[in-house]
């Protein structure tokens, strides 16, 4: 279970024990679960939160409760993309912007706006809120894998590096992973799985098509930002088939 671990090290702010860098080689693998466990846990706060709150409201406790778990690590990464992809600079100047630990007004402006929208489509789905919760944050971290796989990871050095090899058996997590959220999805939600799953795609493609496009391919940060992006993508293409 040393690459489970490192995959909760990787994603969060959760203990994991000790852990060498061979570890990280199959972590991609079980981001999917790492994502269901920090889904479980937020729907959770939600439950609570409703309890005493309007649904705005246990809505931010959610995404809030996400937000420390994880470190803000998936935001970061959005904020750095849109400021390195938006500035319009050539592709080194590019990535040099998005290592700048610095927020610029493109990254703050799309920051911003993903995490209104996220706490508005919560609140919005109402009692699905919690199932869209543990989903939306399971789904979105295998498209990660997904695009990780695909590549090509552009810098030498980095937060992902290391990350590129075969997942071997330790595939069957990142399957059954993602068969349990589509189904826990499908059977409480019906249907609308299947919107959700086309804006969690158009999504992430849209962000990784953009970096080809940018930078001849992926970062850390771009990584991130499909996270960040994928979820909301979900939670928007429930909310749309609802």
């Amino acid at each position: 279970m040393r690459a489970a671990r490192a995959a909760l090290a990787f994603l969060t702010r959760l203990p994991a024990g000790p852990l060498d860098s061979a570890d990280f080689a199959r972590a991609p693998a079980w981001f999917t679960a790492v994502g269901l466990g920090l889904g479980i846990a937020s729907a959770g706060i939600w439950w609570l939160a409703a309890c005493v709150w309007p649904p705005v409201l246990a809505a931010l406790a959610a995404v809030v409760a996400l937000l420390m778990m994880t470190g803000a690590l998936h935001e970061d990464g959005l904020a750095d993309t849109f400021d390195g992809l938006g500035s319009g600079r050539p592709t080194e100047r590019a990535l040099e912007i998005m290592r700048d630990s610095r927020i610029g007004s493109f990254g703050a402006i799309a920051l911003g706006i993903v995490l209104a929208a996220r706490v508005a489509a919560l609140a919005a789905l109402g009692l699905g809120a919690p199932v869209a919760l543990i989903a939306g944050q399971a789904l979105s971290r295998a498209g990660m894998t997904l695009m990780l796989r695909r590549g090509p990871y552009v810098r030498a050095t980095g937060a992902a590096t290391g990350m590129t090899g075969p997942m071997g058996a330790h595939r069957w997590a990142l399957i059954g992973a993602v068969a349990l959220a589509i189904v826990i999805t499908a059977v409480t939600l019906g249907w609308a799985v299947l919107g959700g799953l086309a804006g969690l795609v158009v999504a992430q493609l849209a962000i990784r098509g953009w970096a080809v496009a940018r930078l001849r391919g992926i970062t850390g940060d771009t990584l991130g930002a499909s996270q960040a992006l994928g979820d909301l993508g979900f939670l928007l293409g429930l909310l749309a088939c609802l």
